[in-house]
């Protein structure tokens, strides 16, 4: 038993370590996918597709602002090999941070007079107020994860996924049970975007005692790039996937955006069970292999890992989702497994292509992944506004299909530039 444990160890211990990360990320993050899919078939039942639809809009606005927040210096702590620049890095994310919710919340008190008859402020009513909060907390929280990134410490992380899931899902029942309506939905959320702040704060907090920071002002002229590129790129990538939830919600009145945002809680699964341990993972090593000139082979071998792991569960995922979803979940959700079905072109790219997104900044490539952000954000929000006001009816259907098309295009544009980046064309 020993000597099958010690081989294990091993095997996981290889290729430095990265198997052993990922199955401390896939772990916790399985955990914390399973709380939140058990949690499902009570919520759906304690809540109305129309409910999901104002949590739709919520989650929309809140991840718009809160990729911004930091300025995109929160994903670049990771990067830098001397720690002085890597805590920089971190007091300026959470310096920007602070300073942005700040100026929401102000913008939001001198704008509210005149946008609350608006209907998706209408919609959202009181809980509007909790929009500046959750982009505080979403920020501090990425900061802080990427930090914890930096330092390998995957377990905290992982930790801190189980924490979301079981204070967001236990006060979205709560709610729910209480029936207070969509707010205990939104109250769920706003739990999931802070869980597990106090443990990773923690630990920062220690490191940054004993790590002498480089000047801000010094460290800020040298990652520029990121506030300066990577804030519009994380923009336009963010807005491209959560502003048409806000046009369908706009333009379709009922339940569609209920059932797409159950759609994506069940595809979430996998994509966060994987795509999002993988993407840590890959940014904690990809360094290395930067130096070596080995990062374009590198990333096809985790594509391909990815790919192996996640095809046969998609297939399926496409056989089972008209049948039985449909009583996991109760009539009112019965065209879900539709969506589902529909969606998981969409969602295989996406998980593909993800988890290597972060190559180009790696590489300094920050302003040709801006351009493909933008490009993103014209086919999937520019194109789906066009098909709102000429083709309605076709809105749901160009929504899927323009999605998966960036994705593919996405991952040939990455592999390609690593290529050349690793023949030292570019």
């Amino acid at each position: 038993m020993k000597n099958l444990l010690g081989k294990i160890n091993t095997k996981l211990d290889s290729q430095g370590g990265f198997l052993k990360a990922v199955s401390v990320l896939v772990g916790g993050t399985a955990f914390a996918q399973l709380i939140g899919f058990l949690c499902l078939p009570i919520l759906t039942r304690l809540y109305t597709p129309e409910d999901y639809s104002i949590l739709g809009v919520y989650v929309a606005i809140v991840s718009i602002l809160a990729v911004i927040s930091c300025l995109r210096f929160d994903i670049a702590i990771p990067i830098p090999e001397n720690e002085g620049d890597g805590k920089a890095l971190l007091l300026l994310s959470l310096l920007s941070n602070t300073i942005f919710s700040i100026f929401l919340y102000l913008v939001l008190f001198i704008s509210y007079p005149y946008i609350q008859q608006y209907k998706i402020i209408h919609q959202l009513s009181h809980w509007i107020w909790l929009v500046p909060l959750g982009v505080f907390v979403s920020g501090f929280y990425s900061a802080l994860q990427y930090w914890a990134t930096r330092h390998k410490r995957f377990k905290d992380i992982a930790k801190t996924r189980m924490t979301q899931a079981i204070a967001g899902n236990t006060a979205s029942m709560a709610g729910g049970m209480l029936s207070v309506g969509f707010g205990g939905l939104i109250l769920g959320q706003f739990l999931n975007f802070s869980g597990g702040l106090i443990k990773l704060a923690t630990s920062a907090k220690k490191d940054l005692k004993r790590i002498q920071g480089s000047p801000l002002k010094t460290t800020f002229t040298k990652f520029s790039n990121f506030p300066k590129y990577s804030t519009f790129e994380a923009l336009a990538n963010v807005s491209a996937i959560q502003l048409p939830l806000i046009l369908l919600a706009s333009y379709l009145i009922g339940p569609t955006v209920g059932y797409l945002m159950l759609a994506m809680k069940v595809l979430g699964v996998p994509m966060g069970l994987i795509g999002s341990a993988f993407s840590q993972v890959y940014l904690a090593h990809a360094n290395k292999y930067l130096e070596s000139g080995q990062l374009y082979s590198y990333t096809k071998k985790i594509i391909l890992k990815i790919f192996k792991i996640t095809v046969i569960p998609f297939l399926l995922l496409a056989l089972i989702s008209p049948y039985v979803f449909v009583y996991i979940f109760g009539e009112n959700w019965s065209n879900v497994g539709f969506y589902i079905v529909a969606m998981l072109p969409w969602y295989f790219m996406q998980i593909l292509s993800s988890p290597v997104s972060m190559s180009l900044h790696i590489i300094g490539e920050q302003k040709k992944a801006l351009v493909i952000q933008l490009i993103g954000f014209i086919i999937r929000v520019v194109g789906l506004f066009l098909v709102a006001n000429f083709f309605v009816d076709k809105m749901i259907v160009y929504y899927f299909i323009s999605a998966f098309s960036f994705y593919t295009f996405y991952l040939i544009i990455i592999l390609y530039r690593l290529y050349l980046s690793e023949k030292n064309e570019f």
